[in-house]
């Protein structure tokens, strides 16, 4: 298993980055001002992108694994890398997510803990309705973690 950053031509992985977020014009707005990694073992599996929003936080913008390559550890193995990446660029790590329980749940398990509700962010930002586990996504919930610079 390999992590790579990508530097350049990043719309290669348009197709997996849509399995994140389903708006192409949404990710237009984070790809190229993030930091995009993609997982390889030995093929591409896994894509994250993170930004830097300010001197003290960044943001997991897309975080998406290949349907048939799901629980196999690969977007576990991606989340240590990016939290590993981000010690020394920011004191607080946050994503948005649909109000899903087992995302939410997933999320948790690397210390993330409930930030702030945006009130219908799906709604109002996306071009069709959007739905996790046949529920209809409204809400944009945000988690956070904090980055601890010395932990192993």
């Amino acid at each position: 298993m390999e992590i790579k950053k990508i530097t350049e031509d990043k719309e290669r992985f348009m197709d997996l980055l849509l399995l994140g977020d389903e708006q192409e014009n949404m990710i237009r707005r984070y790809l190229d001002r993030g930091d995009l990694f993609a997982l390889y073992a030995p093929d591409l599996k896994t894509v994250c992108v993170v930004t830097q929003e300010d001197e003290k936080t960044c943001e997991i913008k897309n975080l998406a694994t290949y349907e048939g390559e799901q629980g196999k550890g690969y977007g576990n193995a991606m989340m240590r890398y990016v939290i590993e990446y981000c010690k020394g660029k920011c004191d607080t790590l946050q994503l948005g997510t649909g109000d899903v329980e087992e995302i939410i749940s997933y999320y948790s398990k690397f210390g993330f803990v409930y930030s702030h509700t945006v009130k219908d962010f799906f709604v109002d930002n996306c071009d069709h309705e959007m739905f996790e586990n046949g529920k209809q996504l409204r809400d944009m919930i945000y988690l956070k973690r904090t980055i601890i610079q010395s932990e192993q």
